[in-house]
């Protein structure tokens, strides 16, 4: 045991898992020790930071804002550590035990999900697999440790954050089976003014490219409303006469709801999908390893996607 300054640094370990979990009984199962045993180092680990780090709200556990502040710190020493004693060996992924939080819109969890978590428990069933969906305002969730992986359109990210793009999307429409828009010509003209429209914005926007592309033509379409995903917007839309969007990329949920996808007759710029990652985990064999299923799995979705 090491204590050159009077700190155990085993408690890193378990700082590091406490965090990832935020729960004592699971930091528990991940360590292999009792409950009663992880709230006693729980409680050494208070008294060396001179801070709760995990308190509790309602029936779960929350981080303190210092725990918050330090999480991405102790998540590379860890790694650091880790990477320090198997030096030129291949990690062997079904002996490792991780949590891996991903950020991305609903569709991300909605259309990945199931394959990723299959591959996952294939190839290394100690991986588990969290997925939070994208916050309405910008955060440095990369550079905190608060995600290990971002999935979709990176729109923004702090200068050192590793960004790689792997696809091409674009926006298609969609609308319920039956709907007026589908019979006849599908002009912009009629594309505009059909019917109502529901934008997608985690923003709450109202506005976006195909409102930018309509106006170069003069026209213009009526908003009427706006939700926080695409999965939540299929299902306003396949109850109403509104006309929506979704990316080709996510099309397949559409499909599973009867949903009718269409061209939109605009010239709409490319979108580009892609991954980001602090560069801490460069290095973390099991990190490259997600990043190489979540880029495989994205290149099979664009193929299936250009074969429909």
């Amino acid at each position: 045991m090491t204590q050159s300054t009077g700190l155990d640094l085993n408690l890193l370990l378990a700082l590091d898992v406490l965090l990832e979990e935020e729960s004592v009984r699971g930091a528990a199962r991940r360590l292999h020790l009792s409950e009663p045993a992880m709230s006693r180092t729980l409680g050494r680990i208070r008294k060396a930071l001179g801070d709760p780090v995990l308190v509790r709200a309602g029936r779960r556990m929350v981080p303190t804002p210092h725990a918050l502040a330090v999480r991405a710190e102790v998540s590379a020493v860890v790694e650091r550590a880790r990477a320090l004693f198997a030096p030129g060996r291949d990690t062997d992924l079904r002996t490792v035990t991780r949590t891996f939080t991903l950020l991305g819109h609903d569709a991300t969890a909605a259309t990945l999900g199931a394959a990723l978590l299959a591959r996952a428990a294939r190839e290394a069933p100690g991986i588990r697999l969290r997925f939070l969906s994208e916050s309405h305002v910008d955060g440095p969730f990369l550079r905190q440790g608060t995600a290990d992986l971002e999935i979709g359109v990176i729109d923004s990210a702090a200068p050192e954050v590793r960004v790689e793009s792997v696809r091409e999307d674009r926006m298609l429409g969609v609308v319920r089976a039956g709907h007026p828009l589908l019979r006849g010509e599908l002009t912009p003209e009629r594309f505009a003014r059909t019917a109502g429209h529901l934008s997608v914005s985690r923003r709450g926007r109202q506005h976006g490219p195909i409102d930018d592309a309509l106006g170069q033509l003069g026209l213009e379409r009526e908003v009427v409303g706006s939700v926080g995903s695409y999965p939540a917007s299929l299902f306003v839309l396949r109850e109403t006469d509104l006309i929506g969007l979704i990316s080709r990329w996510s099309r397949p949920l559409a499909d599973a709801l009867g949903l009718v996808v269409f061209d939109i007759p605009l010239p709409l710029p490319a979108m580009t999908v892609g991954l980001a990652w602090h560069p801490r985990h460069d290095a973390d064999p099991a990190h490259a390893w997600l990043r190489r299923c979540v880029r495989e799995l994205l290149g099979e979705e664009a193929a299936g996607s250009a074969r429909m």
